[in-house]
């Protein structure tokens, strides 16, 4: 008795400083709070308007190593494209204010002017066991970007040992294990809450039916382990199944993790009708297994959505041994801005690009070294731009 009141004190004082630390958000976060969507009300509606010269401004986070020269592929490819787009450069790199790690002013004024961003990878890598928040986790929450968007489709021309991969994961990206609510209890004893609440549930959950509803997928299903956190996750399974009961036309299951990832090693073909939405730990671990299913992270775009601003981008790393050679593929930052347009509802210059790109790559003539062939990253555009 004595022990477990020992833990429960620091875990309930641990838990008072995440609500008044942790999860800060910009004023115009605090502003918008909104009360959960009914079922006819888009969740993460792009709010963005053209400006008086007939173009969408636009965030553009190029980040570190390749990250400029696979972004300047992304700017050739939208001129050539005349796509309505001008980009708007920004600096993320992290400073610490009152003992916190933040993005600097400017570049949270521009994401929260223009409501999107297209962000090439960044150099900083989460620090194991130690040190500051990572970057990727600070724009996450600065924004409020409740759910990362992975739809993982195999790509013609690129061999791998599976076919006709065409899945979608949508992961919660504000709480879980993610949390980073940790403490130590007494030398030699960590204890780190799951943070699971209705609230956020409910929103990311929402977004994963109104998007098999816009997808035209069939089915969602939640992805769990409510057998073993029957509180945490049964909050989440619950609230799904809840849900679901306002989306009649989508057939609702769920599976546990370790049965889907099983399953989808052996054969993700049935999992191809359907949207997986799963809790945030599940999802950083399923989403790039699914990756691995295509061909890996330099072929997989990513999203992450938020009510007021959303982010896309590359998920690969910065590789800076190959930086300013010439030899990087662009492909998975094109497939994240193709991605940001359907967001933007330009579905005709997506639909004009995304067809260029995947031609290109099934000829296989003019692709970069890490797909098999021999172009230089601009080469490889060029080729691109010569199919709109």
């Amino acid at each position: 008795m004595l022990a477990s009141r020992s833990m429960a004190a620091p875990a309930r004082q641990c838990l008072r400083q995440a609500r008044q630390q942790q999860f800060v958000r910009p004023s115009f976060v605090l502003a918008q709070r909104r009360t959960l969507a009914t079922v006819n009300d888009p969740v993460a509606k792009f709010k963005g308007q053209k400006g008086n010269d007939g173009k969408y401004t636009v965030t553009m986070i190029e980040g570190d190593g390749i990250g400029p020269e696979i972004a300047q592929s992304v700017k050739d490819i939208f001129s050539a494209a005349n796509a309505p787009i001008k980009w708007e450069p920004v600096d993320v790199t992290p400073i610490l204010k009152d003992g916190r790690t933040v993005i600097p002013d400017a570049a949270i004024d521009s994401v929260t002017k223009n409501y999107v961003a297209l962000k090439g990878p960044l150099a900083q890598q989460t620090p194991i066991g130690k040190g500051h928040v990572s970057l990727n986790l600070t724009l996450r929450r600065t924004f409020n970007l409740f759910a990362n968007l992975r739809p993982c489709k195999s790509i013609a021309g690129y061999k791998t040992p599976y076919d006709n991969v065409d899945t979608v994961l949508i992961r919660e990206n504000t709480e879980g294990e993610y949390s980073g609510i940790e403490h130590v209890v007494v030398d030699g004893v960590v204890q780190s809450i799951k943070l699971i609440t209705r609230e956020a549930s409910e929103r990311v959950l929402r977004f994963a039916f109104q998007h098999a509803v816009a997808t035209g997928k069939k089915k969602v299903r939640v992805v769990h382990k409510a057998t073993i956190m029957k509180m945490s996750d049964g909050l989440f399974l619950n609230t799904a199944r809840e849900l679901a009961k306002e989306f009649p036309e989508i057939e609702f299951d769920a599976e546990l993790l370790d049965n889907t990832c099983l399953k989808m090693v052996t054969d993700p073909l049935p999992y191809n009708d359907k949207v997986l939405v799963m809790p945030n730990l599940y999802g950083d671990i399923l989403s790039d297994l699914c990756a691995g299913l295509i061909g890996g992270l330099g072929l997989t775009p990513s999203g992450n959505i938020g009510d007021e601003c959303s982010i896309f981008e590359a998920v690969h790393g910065s590789a800076p041994d190959i930086a300013g050679k010439g030899l990087a593929n662009p492909t998975a930052l094109l497939l994240s801005s193709i991605m940001m347009l359907q967001h933007m509802g330009l579905n005709e210059h997506a639909t004009r690009i995304e067809k260029a790109i995947f031609a290109t790559l099934a000829e296989g003539k003019t692709i970069t070294g890490d797909l098999g062939g021999s172009a230089k990253t601009h080469e490889y555009a060029d080729a691109i731009i010569k199919r709109l």
